[in-house]
């Protein structure tokens, strides 16, 4: 059965997605963000909008739906799990793996590989998306963590929006980078020419990039890109938005003989731990074909 219920709002909120989601304890912002996408939230009985600011006084109502059954069939798949407990996995994921089912990806994703290895994933993300946190785009190779139990999750979702949780990439991009360090802030949101890419768009969701200039070969960079937030495409649009879109990346640069995909790898992620609070890392090494495009414009190995 789905849950109803309603709410005099008591004090003016900046966003009504940000006021619900601190009513709603057992959701997370993301769950909270579909409920009014999908017109279960009211506000002074007319639908509601994520961004409306609200006043003291006015009057919200909601229905949860009750939670629909898995459709997903589990698949055995060779998954390189680096770490796993009770509480969490952390895979590192190969590029070309969809995290999530969507159009065009209803088998062969991370999830159906997660509930291959049995059941125990949490709930948070919804029926679609048993145990997932974070995403990395199906390109973008690299450490991904997926949370086994929904207390679980609802830490590590905390941890990712107040920038506790902390996540380095690798990437070759296009150009010689002037500067040794430097901080993107852009916002992003759909790029409005183009409904299928994100773009800097004034107006859209705060967003943070950070990259340290490790080496310079042959016209091209490596970068350390550290992230401030999680937006779609983030790394990808903040490097074009700075002229120097990822090597390989169709999107938002060129294609490349010398690499068949976005050049960006997931090489670290660090947390704490959400039971026992003890600060972990891991690290992963790009595979093959990142190393053999470096390794190509600079004609040393890259480390």
């Amino acid at each position: 059965m789905s849950e109803a219920a309603q709410h005099t709002v008591t004090a003016d909120a900046p966003r009504l997605d940000q006021y619900l989601a601190g009513l709603l304890s057992g959701q997370s912002r993301s769950q909270v963000h579909r409920l009014i996408v999908d017109g279960h939230v009211r506000l002074n009985d007319a639908p509601a909008r994520a961004a409306t600011r609200l006043h003291a006084g006015d009057r919200l109502s909601w229905e949860v739906p009750a939670t629909a059954p898995s459709r997903l069939d589990a698949e055995s798949m060779d998954l390189r799990v680096v770490y796993e407990d009770e509480d969490l996995v952390v895979i590192d994921k190969p590029a070309g793996l969809v995290v999530h089912p969507g159009p065009g990806h209803s088998t062969g994703t991370l999830v159906h590989g997660l509930l291959g290895r049995g059941p125990g994933w949490s709930t948070i993300g919804g029926v679609e998306r048993p145990g997932i946190v974070h995403r990395l785009d199906r390109d973008t190779s690299g450490l991904i963590v997926v949370a086994r139990n929904d207390q679980a999750h609802r830490e590590l979702a905390r941890q990712l929006q107040e920038r506790v949780m902390t996540r380095r990439y690798r990437a070759i991009v296009v150009g010689e980078v002037a500067d040794q360090a430097a901080r993107i802030e852009a916002a992003i949101a759909r790029d409005p020419k183009n409904r299928q890419r994100m773009a800097v768009v004034a107006g859209g969701r705060e967003a943070i990039t950070e990259f340290r200039r490790l080496a310079v070969a042959n016209g091209h960079s490596l970068l350390a890109v550290t992230l401030g937030t999680g937006r779609t495409h983030q790394i990808r649009v903040h490097l074009a938005y700075i002229h120097h879109p990822v090597l390989g990346d169709p999107v938002y640069g060129r294609r490349s003989p010398l690499i068949a995909r976005p050049a960006l790898h997931a090489e670290a992620l660090t947390l704490r731990h959400p039971r026992t609070g003890k600060v972990m890392t891991w690290e992963s090494q790009p595979p093959d074909d990142f190393e053999l495009a470096w390794n190509s414009l600079s004609q040393r190995k890259m480390r």
